[in-house]
């Protein structure tokens, strides 16, 4: 039976982006292969896939709007851009209901699926949809939850430091938390109002159920970019001591318990360096590096400063897909440091090249890396406050676990490092693994039950 299916999606694609002659984003480069699998089958599966993105005000308003088909597959892919200012999401734009409604009429579709709950699309989008039943939200990360672990066990007077830039910007850490509040706050409502939702862990389930019982809870991993299933680490690598994280730009990405902990691995193994993927946010070379400082790359700062790590740290910029391949491939080890994830994407890489893996026990990850057998998890930030109360959160108390947290960590590095039989066995068992949760084909097929689902309802 046909079905029209409407992707709301966080990025353009960039089989659109080339259409457009734009420059396309390296973010959520699994959306791709999972249209991609859709567009291919198209006469077996039966649907007609349209896609929906945010784009800048000057693409909307060119004539006919940011409308139009583009190839993908060699299959005509209908796309909608729609007006939405994400760089502040924060700030939600009631006339996006009135957009995004009007892509509906036009498109008329059997599903709606939003992926991620991050914007105000999401929730734009499930006011607007006349059937609730027809709606599908598919859960990424939880802003509501992460706003309660941004500061990461920050001292205190980290958290309250304000730099010219942050002044400026009207960004200190306490107000990017407070963004996260908000956009958690209207995240809630989105998922309240739908009537199914996806998910791949038991904390976003939980949080799921907890918002919303009467939605339909659909189990559904993740299909990662096509790169990542091809090519295997070697132990015989010449870094044996290189660790590879992802990002760092924010404190929830808990770069800091990395840059303490490295003194106490140093001691071990003075070889020791890291690569950071991502914006460097501790250049301080000119005027405008020092008046761009943040508060937090300001603390990062003073870490590599006191403990001489200029030499040990490289920020690596932004990468591609084939670019982090090759850092997950040269490096000895990566880490997932954050102080909350639902099941990091970067994770999932890692396991499929077999690189051993050290991960932070925390939000949903115990769900795609276990302990002992894929990896080791590390006990790390400990989230004690209600769902809404953040503005009770006891900083103190969390700094006070920040050096606990920092010698589990480095223990965990070291004892990855220790036993190379026993991290031989680790990277076997998260490459199964891995190859189970992030199967293209299974993960196609079980989209298509929730889609049929969905429809007949």
């Amino acid at each position: 039976m046909a079905m029209k299916v409407l992707w709301i999606c966080n990025i353009m694609l960039p089989a659109v982006a080339g259409h457009l002659n734009l420059p396309s984003s390296n973010k959520e480069g699994w959306l791709t292969g999972l249209a991609s699998v859709i567009q291919e089958r198209s006469d077996e599966n039966e649907i007609e896939l349209a896609v929906a993105f945010p784009v800048t005000s000057d693409l909307e308003k060119q004539p006919g709007g940011c409308t139009g088909e583009a190839l993908l597959s060699g299959k005509t892919l209908k796309y909608y851009g729609f007006y939405e200012d994400t760089v502040h999401p924060q700030n939600y734009d009631e006339q996006l209901e009135g957009r995004l409604k009007k892509i509906m009429e036009d498109f008329q579709p059997d599903v709606v699926h939003c992926f991620g709950t991050e914007f105000g699309h999401t929730l734009a989008a499930s006011r607007v949809c006349p059937d609730k039943n027809k709606l599908l939200i598919g859960i990424q990360g939880l802003c509501s939850v992460y706003a309660g672990a941004y500061m990461a066990n920050l001292p205190v007077k980290v958290i309250r430091s304000v730099t010219f830039r942050d002044l400026l910007k009207k960004d200190s850490m306490l107000k990017q938390q407070r963004k996260y509040v908000i956009r958690g706050q209207r995240e809630i409502e989105a998922i309240r109002n739908a009537g199914n939702i996806t998910g791949r862990t038991h904390w976003d389930a939980f949080y799921s159920k907890y918002w919303n019982e009467s939605a339909e809870y659909f189990v559904m991993n993740e299909t990662l970019r096509p790169d990542f299933y091809h090519d295997q680490w070697s132990p015989d690598n010449e870094n044996p001591h290189r660790i590879f994280v992802s990002q760092g730009d924010y404190p929830l990405k808990g770069l800091h318990y990395l840059l303490l902990a490295l003194p106490i691995i140093r001691r071990k193994y003075p070889d020791v360096t890291v690569h950071v993927a991502g914006n460097s946010l501790v250049n301080y070379h000119t005027l405008k590096d020092k008046i761009k400082i943040s508060g937090y790359g300001k603390y990062l700062r003073s870490i590599l400063r006191k403990y001489e790590l200029q030499d040990v740290v490289t920020f690596l910029g932004s990468l591609t897909a084939q670019q982090m391949k090759e850092q997950y491939l040269k490096s000895g080890l990566f880490l997932c440091c954050s102080s909350m994830e639902n099941s990091p994407n970067s994770l999932g890489e890692a396991m499929l090249l077999g690189v051993p893996c050290v991960s932070a026990d925390v939000g949903g990850i115990a769900s795609i890396f276990r302990d002992g057998e894929d990896g080791i998890l590390f006990r790390g930030f400990a989230k004690k406050q209600t769902f809404t109360d953040y503005d009770h959160i006891d900083y103190e108390r969390e700094e006070k676990e920040l050096d606990g947290i920092v010698q589990n960590l480095a223990d965990a590095v070291i004892r990855m490092w220790s036993d190379a039989a026993v991290c031989k066995n680790y990277c076997e068992n998260a490459r199964k693994h891995a190859k189970q949760t992030h199967n293209k084909e299974e993960n196609y097929k079980r989209l298509l039950e929730i889609y049929a689902k969905i429809g007949a309802k």
